[in-house]
């Protein structure tokens, strides 16, 4: 029913546009077909019905296809508890039920919700990894504040717009691999320790037995420090926004 909205891609795994690897240990896993999610534009004031509930190998949500009046079909993150059959709603004036779309002005204090905007009219991007919620805290002029999933607490326009609710397949954190090939087909090739390695090949290599790395701080294979190194940058756009 939802064709039109799936397609192929090539996926990177870890090169960049010259074929070079910038990112190891990336590679193989099982083919995928995309699933193009609705993150941007929103059917404001058009109803629309649940018809399918799907898994989504590109995340770990689950995905809701859904059928508007208007005959659109697309494809959004699925909250936690909906179910085929009901509808969903991007409005001002939407019923404050799960899966609704609002303007966090809109939205009463409490209230759980998710795939939130940083900026009006820029689509979701807070908030959409499986199981997660954001909760609305205070409003004050301009500004809405959210404590988002890593317990940091930040200012968002009153404008933006925001998902009620909490993200689906709320059980994803407990899920177990149970063997190395079930990583390997989800794309993730094997890691190997440093210290397991030659003196030429990493700097925590070489030496006799299990020697220690050797440096006062682990450092990545090219000598730059890592393990509990910051490396947001000192002077970013957000940081006026984060209150803690």
């Amino acid at each position: 029913m939802f064709k039109k909205n799936k397609y192929r891609y090539q996926r990177k795994k870890g090169r960049n546009n010259h074929g070079k690897i910038t990112s190891r240990h990336r590679g193989g896993g099982h083919l995928r077909l995309y699933r193009q999610i609705e993150f941007q534009k929103l059917k404001v004031s058009v109803l629309g019905i649940v018809q399918t509930i799907e898994y989504d190998p590109n995340r770990s949500a689950k995905i809701a296809g859904i059928l508007y009046k208007d005959g659109s079909k697309i494809y959004r993150i699925s909250p936690h508890n909906l179910k085929i059959g009901d509808s969903l709603l991007a409005s001002p004036v939407a019923p404050l039920t799960v899966g609704n779309t609002l303007p966090l002005k809109n939205i009463p204090l409490g209230t759980n919700v998710f795939n939130i905007e940083p900026a009006p009219g820029r689509g979701g991007k807070f908030v959409r990894a499986a199981g997660t919620n954001a909760l609305l805290m205070s409003k004050f002029g301009q500004w809405v504040t959210l404590r988002l999933p890593s317990s940091q607490i930040r200012f968002f326009s009153q404008y933006c717009w925001a998902t009620i609710g909490q993200v689906s397949n709320i059980n994803h954190c407990n899920k177990k691999l149970k063997k190395a090939g079930r990583s390997y087909w989800l794309g993730i090739r094997p890691k190997v320790r440093g210290s397991a390695k030659n003196s030429v090949d990493h700097p925590h290599g070489g030496g006799e037995g299990r020697t220690p790395i050797g440096r006062s701080h682990p450092v990545t294979p090219w000598g730059k420090p890592t393990l509990g190194k910051k490396t947001r940058r000192l002077k970013k756009y957000s940081d006026s926004l984060i209150i803690k």
